[in-house]
């Protein structure tokens, strides 16, 4: 980039001819200048794209109420009338709480952070297909994510979209993989000609900045760039519970939020007694 040179009192221009590039000449002193100027600028456009780009922060919370979320397919297969056999007997001596066919938090339990405007990352997200179920069970994308679904079973699955939204119910082979994109926002629920224990939904959610999934005792971490976003959880293919708003600053590198997300509300009765 071409920059003129300032005019000073008593100073002759550079190019007037009057001056020459020796000792006493004005010449050398404006190169050097000018040298400097764009060696500055040559810097400052180095530096400004990564100085716009502020470090994440690692968000870590806990959810509560999840005992509350049952397992559709676990409680679908112990009535008779879908005809699930199981060598599996309740226990009279166990209490009646603990023998609830409660969700397996792990997998089947997503937090999504909802901002402004989500993006789709550039890779698939992976969702795998073993044991006769998916990891995870509910995932939550933004609008032109594309999925990859991963089957490590032995067995091939046909797997498709109950609404018809072009996951067809092509055989997967073992061993073998698939791409799916959702067509837009919406939920999606995901099942398997071959293996009825297959059932699991994807939610397109425009929003979605990042996801997160607890540990078995509601424990969850995402990465989130500073700003203000909306917690929520999903469970299978819905959200639950009470949003929770949240401010994640610059510093420090981990935060812990000192509410609890709410995926059911508490049990009032549970409290009186």
């Amino acid at each position: 980039m071409e920059t003129k040179s300032p005019q000073f009192a008593g100073a002759a221009h550079p190019d007037d001819g009057r001056h020459t590039s020796g000792a006493s000449g004005l010449r050398p002193p404006f190169r050097t200048s000018r040298l400097l100027r764009r060696a500055a600028l040559t810097l400052a456009i180095v530096l400004m794209p990564g100085a716009a780009i502020a470090a994440s922060v690692t968000v870590k919370g806990k959810l509560v109420g999840a005992t509350k979320l049952l397992n559709q397919v676990w409680n679908e297969a112990k009535e008779a009338k879908s005809n699930r056999f199981t060598f599996r007997e309740p226990s009279p001596t166990v209490r009646a709480d603990v023998r609830a066919l409660t969700s397996y938090l792990p997998k089947e339990v997503c937090v999504a952070a909802l901002g402004s405007k989500g993006a789709p990352m550039n890779a698939p997200l992976r969702v795998v297909v073993a044991g006769g179920r998916t990891s995870p069970v509910t995932l939550v994308v933004a609008e032109g994510q594309q999925i990859l679904f991963d089957n490590q079973d032995p067995f091939p699955h046909k797997l498709y979209d109950t609404q018809s939204k072009g996951l067809q119910a092509v055989e997967t082979a073992a061993g073998k993989s698939r791409t799916w994109t959702p067509p837009g926002p919406g939920k999606y629920e995901i099942r398997d000609q071959l293996a009825p224990s297959v059932r699991s939904w994807i939610v397109v959610e425009s929003r979605t900045v990042a996801v997160g999934f607890p540990d078995r005792l509601g424990n969850f971490a995402m990465d989130l760039q500073p700003g203000t976003y909306t917690l929520r959880g999903y469970h299978n293919g819905e959200a639950v519970g009470v949003e929770l708003p949240i401010t994640v600053t610059p510093a420090p590198a981990e935060q812990l939020l000192r509410e609890t997300l709410k995926v059911a509300e508490p049990d009032t009765k549970a409290k009186e007694k």
